[in-house]
């Protein structure tokens, strides 16, 4: 059946064609109009990506947070989306001029309301029609059902610009500083705020056309504290519109004026309105996408829409305010904060250095400013400073793996300095900063992070007392960050250095327990602790892991997989294991399981869809002799888990830490151990994939057939030549050039069978 969007397309081009040809016979005019339709089909489909973003997938969280429709530049500080719970909500609360950091609140609201612009209607709700509201990553459009009032934005890189439209002439937009702080208001049209947040400030230059004046009360909120509002009311009668426009900072009220002249001089919303949809275009256009369903391409497009989110560049006409030394600094280069490494390691990180190689450098360069600012390297590095949370220092692995696919353009040699310093002597302890403790120490002299058995009181202050020592995740997540280290070292040639650190890569083997496969935690004496892996160790299992439970942690060995099917007794045992992780139950009810592991969801098994650390799970099937079980795996878990609607996100998107997942899984390869240049084949959705590289060269992945039935590997050639295993380079990739994969609806059981991966892991 032909779907509504494909006959309008279809009449389209007949008319066109009708205009162009006088006659044919019918047989010739069929098949002149099947392929010019076919033609406009491809056509559209390579020249509208943007039309594929859906910023309503996964707006109900699955558990714990939805996606929100954040109205960006690409990694640009401005990011605006209405305050309401999730999709479900029918009531907007307000709209903030910005965000703080990702999911880390808002600044400076702004709320539209009829009837007077008193401070008591910040309170009142604002229902809205989930049909007549209109999101695009640079455009926003939502009709106020009860209040007749349409609302408009449209966001500038430091800047934005709303737009409203109404009926009643007693229209008001009423402003509210969110955090501590207030405004002011001169020339009866100019206003100016301040936000206090988290020891830092956020400033906003903001003017309403001449259809507007402004006015302010501040209010007393019990005498420790000002709550700013300010308001714009319509002062002509018959006037039906007022726009107000902006500009933000984090340095100073004259800054964000600055931005404001250089970025919105006039009111033209339509010119705005048209370059953010340029901005946006010219990202998704980086990949070409030929064959898959119209859903499959929502999902992927949204997927790639959303990695943009983070990383945002702070830098403002030349200079920056930095929350790690609470200083501006005079700067010709970008400064990026707002970064989950431990979620963003994986597949984020990785992406960009395929997209935007130049841009990747710029973060890491951030990365090792903030050290030098701060004298440690962040974890997580939010615009207010670090927020050591999870658990990990991965931003090493994010070093190297950069470093190693050529991106050297950064300070790799302070990167290593940083990264050095929190292995030695930063404390492990997640949700924790700063030196060392006695844990810590133990970890050093005996290889592994002591547990504590059920019932027994910690003896060590500095452990949280929610996150608690996630023993056997700190043990495995930093073998994996000092083989990182170890790494980076022999880069530098400080090979004293990489001898010390290599030995503690295999860390992990220490957790290993023979008799179920699995990691298991011990005790400051070295005695197992006797568990149940699928459900011990408290909420979210953090005794003992971190947020999953022993079944995902078995597989955390990225950095040596030849090692752990050593451990699991070869090959043939891995795939066995593997195997059970995706068909073992529960042992008890999803909501018994839920309320103890909300985020291990997208559930398979035990294999969890819905967190990061399963992320490369699937691939591993590339070890074993059944590849083709990786094809199975991937395609069932794309098609379940990730489908475009408001449930198409498994777990906690954050901020592109989980959709640059799916984007390469779509695409048909992942990076599976982030260190190593390397990556490793899936199941590709779409019969061609073309990536724009920026240097100039293009890299196309063909996979002949390939359809939701067609989805197995028969065949592959890389340049022509015949593919004797399942990787292939980062520089192959950077070079341009074809993998060209042959489709069928049953495996090639005897394709890359007997591939050795030893080689990856010298």
């Amino acid at each position: 059946m032909i779907k509504t969007s494909d006959f309008r397309l279809l009449t389209s081009c007949l008319n066109n064609a009708f205009m162009k040809l006088n006659f044919f016979c019918s047989s010739v005019l069929l098949f002149g109009f099947v392929l010019l339709f076919s033609s406009c089909q491809e056509q559209q489909q390579l020249d509208t990506s943007t039309h594929y973003i859906d910023m309503d997938i996964g707006g109900v969280g699955f558990l714990l947070q939805p996606t929100r429709p954040t109205v960006q530049l690409p990694n640009q500080m401005v990011r605006m989306y209405p305050i309401r719970k999730d999709y479900i909500d029918d009531q907007i609360s307000w709209f903030p001029m910005s965000t703080v950091s990702h999911r880390n609140g808002e600044l400076f609201g702004i709320k539209p309301v009829n009837s007077g612009a008193t401070s008591d209607k910040w309170d009142y709700k604002l229902t809205y029609d989930h049909d007549l509201e209109i999101k695009k990553p640079w455009y926003y459009s939502a009709w106020l059902m009860e209040d007749e009032i349409q609302v408009e934005y449209v966001p500038g890189a430091k800047s934005g610009m709303f737009q409203f439209s109404f009926e009643d002439d007693d229209f008001s937009a009423l402003f509210k500083s969110l955090q501590s702080g207030g405004f002011t208001v001169t020339d009866g049209h100019i206003l100016e705020g301040i936000e206090e947040f988290q020891g830092m400030k956020a400033y906003v230059y903001g003017v309403c056309d001449q259809n507007g004046e402004m006015g302010i009360k501040q209010l007393d909120s019990g005498g420790a504290r000002k709550i700013g509002y300010a308001w714009v009311t319509n002062t002509k009668s018959g006037v039906s519109s007022i726009a107000f426009k902006y500009g933000f900072s984090f340095i100073s009220i004259g800054q964000a004026r600055q931005n404001l002249e250089q970025e919105i001089p006039g009111w033209d919303f339509q010119l705005l309105k048209a370059n953010g949809k340029d901005a946006w275009e010219s990202k998704m256009n980086l990949i070409q996408v030929k064959g898959g369903t119209e859903s499959q391409r929502r999902t992927f497009f949204t997927s790639l829409y959303r990695t943009y989110e983070r990383m945002i560049n702070i830098n403002e006409a030349g200079k920056y305010y930095s929350a790690y030394d609470d200083q501006v600094h005079e700067a010709d280069h970008d400064f990026y904060v707002d970064d989950w490494v431990w979620d963003t390691y994986l597949a984020h990180h990785p992406l960009r250095m395929i997209l935007h190689p130049d841009q990747e450098a710029a973060m890491l360069h951030s990365y090792a400013l903030m050290y030098q600012q701060s004298g440690w390297m962040p974890q997580f590095p939010l615009t207010f400073g670090d927020n050591p949370a999870m658990n990990g220092f991965h931003s090493t692995i994010v070093f190297l793996d950069a470093y190693r696919k050529g991106i050297s353009n950064f300070d790799y040699d302070l990167a290593y300095e940083g990264s050095r310093k929190m292995a030695t002597s930063g404390t492990m302890l997640p949700w924790r900063s700063g030196p060392n403790c006695s844990l810590d120490s133990f970890y050093y002299e005996h290889g592994f992070y002591p547990a504590l058995h059920a019932g027994e009181e910690e003896t060590v202050d500095l452990v949280h007392s929610f996150e608690k020592r996630q023993s056997v995740a700190i043990t495995l997540g930093h073998s994996y960050d000092d083989w990182a280290l170890a790494n980076m070292a022999k880069e530098l040639g400080k090979e004293n250095d990489y001898e010390y650190f290599m030995p503690k890569s295999k860390n992990y083997q220490n957790l290993y327990q023979p008799e179920n496969g699995l990691m298991m935690p011990k005790d400051a004496n070295g005695n197992w602790i006797d568990i149940d892996p699928k459900f011990d160790g408290g909420m979210g299992g953090r005794d003992y892991y971190d947020e999953n439970n022993g079944y995902t942690y078995a597989w955390q060995v990225q950095h040596d997989i030849p090692g752990l099917i050593d451990l699991m007794g070869g090959r043939a045992g891995f795939e066995a294991n593997l195997d059970k992780l995706f068909r073992e139950g529960l042992g008890r009810n999803k909501y018994q399981f839920w309320a103890k592991f909300p985020d291990a969801t997208g559930l398979v098994g035990q294999f969890s869809m819905g967190n990061e650390p399963s992320f490369h799970i699937p691939y591993l099937y590339n070890f074993t002799d059944s590849p083709w079980k990786t094809q199975s795996r991937i395609r069932f878990l794309l098609d379940t888990w990730y489908p475009d609607n408001i449930f198409g996100i498994p777990g906690d998107e954050d901020g592109g830490g989980m959709t640059a997942f799916v984007v390469f899984s779509m695409m048909g390869f992942y990076p599976i151990t982030p260190g190593i240049p390397w990556y490793t084949v899936g199941s590709p959705v779409f019969e061609e994939v073309t990536i724009n590289l920026e240097n100039g060269n293009t890299f196309t992945v063909k996979a002949d057939g390939a359809s939701s039935v067609d989805k197995y590997i028969q065949s592959a050639k890389f340049n022509g030549k015949v593919m004797e295993s399942p990787w292939f380079s980062h520089q192959d990739l950077m070079n341009g050039g074809t993998m060209h994969l042959v489709m069928g609806s049953k495996p090639n059981k005897e394709l890359w069978k007997h591939s050795d991966s030893g080689f990856l892991y010298d």
